[in-house]
């Protein structure tokens, strides 16, 4: 069965970073595409980071772009994204997902949702002082 299960989120004071973990299970994440998402109270699921199954395309949402990173750990096979100099407006349920596309750029221009099949269940980060 395949399984994504994400850890780390939390509550962080304006400017502070977090790390959030999604661990994969029933399956390996090579050939695997990459992806975080997240979704504010009221609004559309948003596409945040990605990454092609090889790591040779990375895309960031204009909104993050600077301040996120996209990893992965292939030995712990789990991904990863590190948010620095949060802001407010980054208050969300964050969601990892991943969709098997070797030899698929999948990871160019919007960051579709439709184009993942696997999810994680979500973790809440709130950034407030």
């Amino acid at each position: 069965q395949l399984q994504l299960v994400e850890s780390g989120g939390g509550l962080v004071q304006p400017g502070g970073s977090l790390k959030l973990s999604c661990a994969a299970s029933g399956f390996t994440l090579d050939f695997y595409a990459r992806g975080w998402f997240r979704q504010a109270p009221g609004k559309e699921r948003e596409g945040i980071a990605c990454v092609s199954y090889n790591g040779r395309t990375v895309n960031y949402a204009d909104s993050v772009k600077g301040r996120f990173t996209i990893s992965r750990d292939s030995a712990k096979n789990t991904m990863y994204l590190r948010m620095n100099s949060l802001k407010p407006e980054d208050t969300a349920v964050y969601y990892c997902a991943a969709v098997r596309a070797p030899y698929q750029d999948i990871c160019t221009g919007v960051i579709d949702s439709r184009r993942f099949n696997s999810w994680g269940q979500g973790t809440q980060v709130t950034v407030s002082s």
